[in-house]
């Protein structure tokens, strides 16, 4: 049977900082949700493309050419190969499609690193 998810219930079943968790699955890709505060690490991915939509708040994007200030109701896509570093000055909603196989820190491992991301 088919649901709707709620994304603010989802939000609400925790609190960590940098630990997506899954909340849905659409062909070969998860859709995450996480909480995020502070800086995040530089990394890339090799062969997977992200999309960031904030859902509160507000993400800053950083990469090397540049940031990227992305609002409440926007997305960014950060191609496969693009270094960036995710930063919220102020605690920040964000849901994350990417294709299963992405470990959230790419190239990069680190205390941050989560290989088991659970369900919400």
């Amino acid at each position: 049977m088919l649901e709707a998810v709620n994304i603010a219930q989802k939000l609400a079943k925790f609190d960590e900082h940098w630990s997506p968790r899954i909340a849905g699955e659409l062909n070969d890709c998860y859709i995450k949700l996480a909480r995020i505060k502070g800086e995040f690490v530089w990394h890339h991915h090799d062969d997977e493309d992200e999309l960031f939509l904030v859902i509160k708040g507000r993400l800053t994007m950083k990469l090397r050419d540049g940031d990227v200030e992305v609002g409440e109701g926007e997305f960014i896509i950060v191609p496969k190969g693009v270094e960036h570093k995710p930063v919220a000055e102020d605690e920040c909603h964000i849901m994350l499609l990417e294709p299963k196989t992405t470990l959230h820190t790419g190239n990069v491992e680190s205390e941050r690193t989560v290989t088991d991301q659970p369900w919400v």
